[in-house]
């Protein structure tokens, strides 16, 4: 058994694409030796800016022998059948073996020097390696058969015990030879092999493992911070680009301008993240004129020089954001508003502009219908009027990532009010899955108008998400309004916003239409989001089935209350009471009382009367009637139904009016037994007629009184 030692060395390999590259690297070269037959040990993979490292440990030295027997036809097949397998298997008719009548192809493959399948793997993985962005080099670019590689390949270390595996790629042999740090030790390196490689490139001031790289960086920086009385704000982002920046990494804490502190603090470590990869930090929980880089060299000077000269660059960089924030001063969030004009949002659904005055709209409305109480409507307008002011500034300009937060920045700076400045900012929320979920009524009104106009808008254009398709992140706005809405307990039906952003369709059929597609895509997405919470999607279908039931907080008190019950033993009991008699109902074709109304010509009772409560006394009484009147003397079982439904119903129906659903599910506990007797003492397709009717009846009244907490036949069991 040997390890075997591979090293790609080439030019600067983007930060961003290592952890990619190391994946890659073994998923490649386990893929090659697996087809040979040889399994390796643990693989580890390291990377550098300037390489790519892998250690297989355990190899064998050969593969083991291989017989490999193909199936053929009988020796008593046509000619042309037999030309066909010898012509696939590359034999002769000498060479096959027949066994009970039937011809074989057998080959036996003798084992192979596992450093000749090295030799041939490590060219295949370069052929093969799916870099995000490649290039070719050198004369033998001019080929399109030629190796692409990140950056130019410059080296390959390839060892397999202490022998080397000789092979070429990309026009470079492979050898024994490296190179350390660039400037540290810029000479040649002779590598003995796996077991001596992490040392001598550490010797020569290289950290070849990545994950040492990270930790130096995490902990240098805060020690760095902690030394000048202040706390590291951690990145743990900026802690792996570091990473992958450098070989030999010394954080080095450097000062700025504390004047420039007068720019807002996202600002300041934005502008030092993403232009320079600098950590800031903090003191007494604000934003110190401090920085902290990461240097590739350990300086004589202790890193003097290397300060000074990042401190400048930094300036230069803090010098514009800070030109940005005094130049957008200069002019209100309205006048930024009137610009949005310009801006296409996109061309079925006019201007950024067009889409602003339909969120504020939107927005007054939610607070008007007091949907998001405690707010103001005027300022939920004006939030929503100016929430997308900042995109035409100049710092927005800069950095898209202070969308909202910057117009947060500056209404508060014009002397708008502190409700209006937060509704601003933090409108986008939540943005994604762990994102904070506003709860400030004025932020939830306007951020809740914007995505539900984003949603109504494409929708009605026909723009919807398709299999793993979502340009418009409708998926991402959907998971927000559920969020915004069980969050803040926010009571309302869907299909009322729906009408309400579809108010000024011109084709109400198309509304309805689309109102319609967007329930059902909200259901969709509740299933989603509840199945990561543990809730079954059938229980979810079962509300839903019952029609009309968009208020969300209700309908996911009914699903909470429903999964609780049917984890029960009365639950799956019910369950199961309700399939067989839902069955035999069907297998009847039996629609209830008000079906065989309609199917006889009978007048309706419930005709013309608009009083709830007295079309309640009315069906109360068709019920009594129905269980009074029977035209024989029931069986005990049948009876105790009917006396349990009884006392059930109007139990069930009074606590779903309260919306204790848990309630509800025990008033329907209670049909349990009896239920469960009646399918064992009374046959319901009796011979006589009447007595028929009057079960199937009692069934459909059970299947009622059940139907009136969820419809049980969508769920599974």
């Amino acid at each position: 058994m040997s390890d075997f030692l591979l090293e790609l060395r080439s030019e600067e390999i983007p930060a961003r694409m290592q952890a990619g590259a190391r994946a890659d690297l073994e998923k490649l070269l386990r893929k090659e030796l697996s087809a040979a037959g040889v399994n390796p040990g643990a693989i580890t993979v390291w990377s550098t800016p300037r390489r790519l490292a892998l250690i297989a440990r355990d190899l064998p030295d050969a593969t083991e022998p291989v017989r490999e027997e193909t199936k053929g036809p009988r020796a008593s097949a046509p000619p042309q059948a037999l030309e066909g397998f010898l012509r696939k298997t590359g034999l002769t008719q000498d060479q096959l073996v027949e066994r009970d009548g039937v011809l074989f192809a057998v080959v036996e493959r003798p084992g192979r020097a596992v450093r000749d399948v090295l030799a041939e793997a490590i060219p295949a993985v370069l052929r093969a390696f799916p870099w995000p962005k490649s290039m070719r080099w050198g004369a033998p670019s001019l080929s399109t058969e030629s190796t692409r590689w990140v950056r130019p390949l410059s080296g390959i270390v390839a060892i397999l015990g202490e022998d080397l595996v000789a092979c070429e790629a990309g026009g470079v042999s492979s050898g024994f030879v490296t190179l350390g740090h660039r400037f540290h030790h810029p000479d040649e390196i002779t590598i003995g092999g796996a077991q001596d490689y992490q040392e001598k490139l550490r010797a020569c001031h290289v950290i070849v493992d990545h994950k040492e790289r990270e930790a130096i960086i995490r902990n240098g920086a805060a020690e760095a911070a902690a030394a000048a009385g202040l706390t590291l704000m951690e990145d743990e982002g900026l802690v792996i680009e570091n990473a992958g920046l450098t070989e030999w990494p010394v954080p080095l804490l450097g000062r700025f301008d504390p004047e420039f502190l007068e720019v807002p603090p996202e600002v300041i470590q934005l502008t030092a993240r993403t232009n320079q990869k600098y950590f800031v930090c903090a003191r007494d929980g604000k934003l110190a004129n401090a920085f902290i880089c990461t240097a590739n060299i350990a300086a004589s000077d202790g890193g003097v020089a290397i300060v000074d000269g990042n401190r400048k660059v930094l300036a230069a960089r803090l010098s514009d954001a800070r030109f940005f924030w005094e130049q957008d001063r200069k002019t209100t969030l309205a006048e930024q508003a009137n610009k949005l004009a310009r801006i296409t949002f996109h061309e079925k659904l006019g201007t950024v502009a067009d889409k602003v005055d339909r969120v504020a709209t939107l927005a007054r409305w939610l607070v008007e219908r007091g949907i998001v109480a405690d707010a103001d409507p005027d300022q939920a307008e004006l939030a929503a009027r100016l929430c997308k002011a900042d995109l035409v500034t100049e710092m927005v300009g800069e950095f898209p990532e202070l969308q909202g937060l910057m117009g947060g920045y500056y209404a508060r700076a014009e002397g708008l009010p502190d409700a209006v400045a937060d509704a601003i900012r933090d409108h986008y929320k939540p943005v994604g899955q762990g994102d904070t979920v506003p709860t400030a009524p004025l932020t939830v009104a306007v951020s809740l108008a914007d995505k539900l106009d984003t949603l109504v808008s494409f929708f009605a254009i026909n723009e919807k998400p398709t299999g793993s398709k979502d340009p418009f992140a409708l998926r991402r706005a959907a998971l927000a309004v559920l969020s915004l809405i069980q969050t803040n307990g926010l009571r309302t039906g869907l299909s009322a916003i729906w009408a309400q952003g579809l108010a000024s369709s011109a084709d109400p059929v198309a509304a309805q239409a689309v109102s319609q597609e967007l329930v059902g895509f909200f259901a969709d997405r509740l299933k989603v989001q509840q199945k990561e919470a543990g809730v079954r999607h059938d229980l979810i279908d079962a509300v839903f089935a019952l029609g009309g039931e968009d208020d969300l907080v209700r309908l996911l008190a009914r699903v909470t209350a429903l999964q609780a019950f049917v984890g029960t033993e009365d639950g799956t009991n019910l369950l199961a009471g309700y399939k067989r008699a839902a069955n035999i109902l069907k297998k009847e074709d039996w629609h209830g009382i008000e079906g065989e109304i309609a199917r006889t010509g009978e007048e309706d009772p419930l005709a013309g009367v608009d009083d709830p409560e007295l079309a309640s006394v009315i069906a109360a009484k068709m019920a009594d009637r129905h269980a009074q009147d029977l035209s024989y003397t029931a069986e005990p079982a049948e009876r105790a139904l009917l006396d349990v439904l009884a006392s059930a119903e109007p139990r069930a129906d009074a606590a779903i009016a309260t919306e204790d659903f848990g309630g509800a599910m025990a008033a329907l506990a209670t049909l349990r037994g009896p239920i469960d007797r009646f399918f064992e003492d009374v046959t319901v397709n009796d011979a006589d007629p009447a007595k028929r009717a009057a079960r199937l009846e009692l069934l459909a009244r059970f299947r009622a009184a059940v139907h009136k907490v969820a419809d049980f036949s969508r769920i599974e069991g």
